[in-house]
């Protein structure tokens, strides 16, 4: 099955707003992009993936991206998540690409496994697999095949609107629950809970252990 990730992300150096009071934007900046490597560096161990698709209207960001071998496709004004997925699922589809995994640059427990799990649930048949984030309220990471299957729809609750579309045209709509997936970065107590698992991220040497590229 011919599959594209792609991997939405703000500008590095305002993405993570909600980490202000506690990090200084050029802290937040090495975060984002130390997330972004991650994120690239687990998807090209995952069988079956073809291409992984950053999507930013962040220079910076899609510099980074080209360095460690993604492709990049850079938005133009001010489209919001929803419209730049779609504009990534039309790209998808007039490649040929059977279908697309959604996957944010801020879970910094994915694992290859995990997307391999998803990817091996799709039998052929059009499909929705869909990793909620731990509350069951937003979607961290979602498989569409085909790429334009259902209408994107991220923002609060989105976990359940997704699977409601899902059902309304008759996909194969699949859960996955694991923890590598459920855990997204937003909140300074986040990066408290998860600080002793991430390999990236030191709180009392923060300074020294995030050097720019």
């Amino acid at each position: 099955m011919s599959l594209w990730a792609v991997i939405p992300i703000k500008q590095l150096r305002r993405g993570k707003s909600r980490l202000s009071s506690r990090y200084s934007e050029e802290e937040r900046m090495i975060l984002n992009r130390e997330m972004l490597q991650h994120t690239i560096e687990r998807l090209q161990q995952v069988k079956g993936l073809e291409k992984i698709l950053v999507v930013s209207r962040d220079p910076e960001a899609l510099t980074v991206a080209r360095k460690l071998g993604a492709q990049t496709l850079l938005e133009s004004g001010n489209p919001g998540l929803n419209l730049a997925l779609a504009r990534a699922s039309l790209l998808a589809k007039a490649y040929k690409a059977r279908g697309i995994i959604v996957i944010p640059a801020d879970l910094p427990l994915l694992e290859p496994e995990d997307i391999q799990e998803m990817i091996n649930m799709v039998n052929g048949k059009p499909a929705v697999v869909i990793a909620p984030d731990r509350h069951h309220e937003g979607t961290n990471v979602m498989l569409v095949a085909p790429p334009d299957l259902i209408e994107f729809n991220y923002g609060k609750g989105s976990f359940e609107r997704h699977r409601a579309e899902a059902l309304e045209v008759g996909a194969d709509v699949r859960i996955v629950e694991k923890e590598s997936m459920g855990w997204d970065l937003d909140w300074p107590e986040d990066l408290e809970m998860l600080s002793d698992r991430l390999p990236y991220f030191n709180e009392e040497e923060i300074t020294e252990s995030w050097v720019p590229y």
